[in-house]
């Protein structure tokens, strides 16, 4: 492992691209193997943090642990074929990089989509609410459900008036109301589609600004809110 921190800390020992060099850096970290569990989980993270040190990543958001999930025959095997032959190289830091490329490429695709639902939302509980704030539109996508709580410490309102607005929002459509323990939850449904790759449509209103066109199915949001939050609840009782 002291060899391995060098090698990551000391530019000079290997001169090429970060890319590169993380891809090489993951290799080593997996095949080192230095914990009893979760050294997959840690590779992946240490991959971002690299990139974040970098300078190539502001943020650690590049979640290539989902490219690999979908591709780890091939994962398993170039890792392992790098371990046999010192000529697979290639082929296991190309993989490498078109796992970063492809994440990168979704990431970007959901931010986008995330930047479009919550203007959205904006305009339209800003027409139709009078209690409408940008407090209240950061704490709807700050995370995928918000609370009472949150909506009363943001907005520095009364429980009971927090609770009026969120059920408001729930009987317009803008969030799906649900109960787990003790608290009631109330997921951003625009926002639970995107995280959940559901597919979102965007139409035009007559005065050319963009509006989502969702159709959800309840019973799936319902299902898929009540597991987001379901070990929060459970925190809780």
């Amino acid at each position: 492992m002291s060899d391995l921190e060098r090698f990551i800390n000391d530019t000079s020992l290997f001169t090429a691209d970060p890319l590169i060099k993380m891809t090489l850096i993951h290799h080593q970290f997996e095949s080192i193997h230095p914990f009893y569990d979760g050294n997959g989980r840690t590779g992946r993270i240490l991959n971002v943090l690299y990139l974040v040190n970098q300078g190539l990543l502001d943020l650690p958001v590049l979640y290539l642990s989902s490219h690999i999930v979908r591709a780890k025959t091939d994962y398993y095997r170039l890792l392992q074929a790098v371990r046999d032959h010192d000529d697979a190289w290639e082929d296991w830091v190309l993989y490498m990089l078109e796992a970063v490329e492809r994440t990168a490429i979704a990431t970007l695709t959901t931010i986008r989509a995330i930047k479009t639902v919550l203007l959205d939302y904006k305009h339209r509980i800003r027409a139709r609410f009078r209690f409408y704030s940008q407090d209240l539109i950061n704490n709807l996508f700050t995370q995928p459900y918000t609370k009472v709580e949150f909506i009363q410490r943001d907005m520095k309102v009364s429980r009971l008036t927090a609770m009026k607005y969120l059920d408001a929002l729930a009987d317009d459509g803008f969030v799906l109301k649900q109960r787990a323990g003790r608290s009631n939850y109330y997921v951003n449904i625009a926002l639970n589609h995107i995280l959940t790759g559901q597919h979102i449509l965007t139409g035009q209103t007559q005065e050319g600004e963009s509006e989502s066109c969702i159709e959800p199915s309840r019973q799936r949001i319902m299902q898929r809110g009540a597991g987001m939050i379901a070990m929060k609840g459970n925190q809780q009782t």
